[in-house]
């Protein structure tokens, strides 16, 4: 048991202040249904913990004009039922409902969901450290220490995005839906308020894999707004694991559609459990624009989503298997109906 101290302020602004007082060891907690199982692995070892659960008014869900916004400490479960989520953009729905179990949606909240980190079973399982003895290097536990995963076992690892320090799959569903929606989130520091495009908040491993976030030192994520599209009644989030519930994406598609009868104007596809961040397909969006949605054009829209893939020792049948997510993913929001 590692000692550290603990404060529950009640406002944003008193939780950032209590961020600078306490230095670099000082941690956010919310649900806490991610960092009190770091903890446990020692990976993450909090000198303070700052519980934002009392600051109020940060829950809401709204719905009304031309956006949605959900406060940050809105649980999972109530965004996913809420009726004009699950009427108007089912991928947001399922990306939630699809994700982990009843009791942890009910526990873990919208905006501490963004800052997940891997399951990468080396990041994870060489809990210590190279400096304690332990066998697993991980770059993103400690920097510099290499990446086990890398001619290792690597069937549940990056296809896309990674480089030479880290092959890390980024693990959320909510993010992927969220980044083919081009939601924002807003943010709040000691330097005041910014928004970021969601897809901006994750970083490539490149040579510093455990730099993940694009978030300064003691930053809250308040809100996450999603701009309304027609879009969002075509759409889904398809998800395809080893086991129907509880588990991470092997491989994971969330696809929007504006169609004209059975041609598609504009497609908003996203790729999760293949990248080590949330993927947006910008190629297979351009292969689709204009064209029919048969079967086929969603093949060739699928392997167009996995351009520039490089598969390793184990997860080659990841590449083969996200092509036919994505395929799968747009013929079912194409037979839902449009706004």
């Amino acid at each position: 048991m590692r000692p550290f101290t603990y404060v529950r302020p009640d406002s944003a602004q008193a939780a950032i202040e209590a961020f600078a007082a306490a230095g670099p060891g000082a941690r956010y907690i919310a649900g806490g249904t991610s960092l009190y199982d770091l903890m446990k692995l020692d990976i993450e070892r909090p000198e303070h913990l700052i519980d934002v659960t009392a600051i109020r008014g940060l829950d809401g869900i709204e719905t009304d004009g031309d956006r949605l916004r959900f406060e940050a400490l809105a649980p999972m479960s109530a965004v996913a039922i809420n009726r004009v989520v699950l009427r108007d953009y089912p991928v947001l729905a399922e990306s939630l409902a699809k994700a982990a179990s009843q009791q942890l949606r009910n526990m873990a909240t919208v905006g501490g969901n963004l800052l997940q980190r891997t399951r990468c079973l080396y990041f994870r399982n060489g809990a210590g450290g190279v400096s304690a003895g332990m066998t697993y290097p991980c770059n993103k536990r400690e920097p510099g220490s290499g990446c086990a995963a890398i001619g290792g076992l690597d069937r549940g690892q990056a296809v896309l995005g990674q480089s030479r320090s880290c092959t890390a799959v980024s693990p959320g569903d909510w993010p992927v839906a969220l980044v083919a929606l081009d939601a924002y989130v807003e943010i709040l520091g000691r330097q005041g308020t910014r928004s970021l495009p969601v897809a901006d908040l994750y970083r490539l491993p490149g040579g510093t894999p455990h730099l993940e976030f694009a978030l300064t030192p003691g930053e809250i994520i308040t809100a996450i707004v999603v701009p309304k599209a027609a879009a969002g009644r075509q759409s889904t989030y398809h998800k395809i694991r080893d086991r129907e519930s509880y588990a991470f994406a092997l491989a994971s598609a969330a696809v929007a559609l504006d169609m004209a009868g059975d041609t598609v104007r504009q497609a908003r596809i996203a790729l999760g459990g293949v990248a080590t961040r949330p993927w947006r397909a910008v190629a297979a969006e351009a292969q689709l624009a204009g064209k029919q949605l048969t079967r086929e054009t969603a093949i060739i829209a699928g392997r167009a989503a996995l351009t520039g893939a490089k598969a390793g020792d184990h997860n080659g049948f990841k590449i083969e298997l996200a092509a036919r997510t994505v395929a799968d993913a747009l013929m079912i929001a194409a037979q839902r109906k449009p706004a």
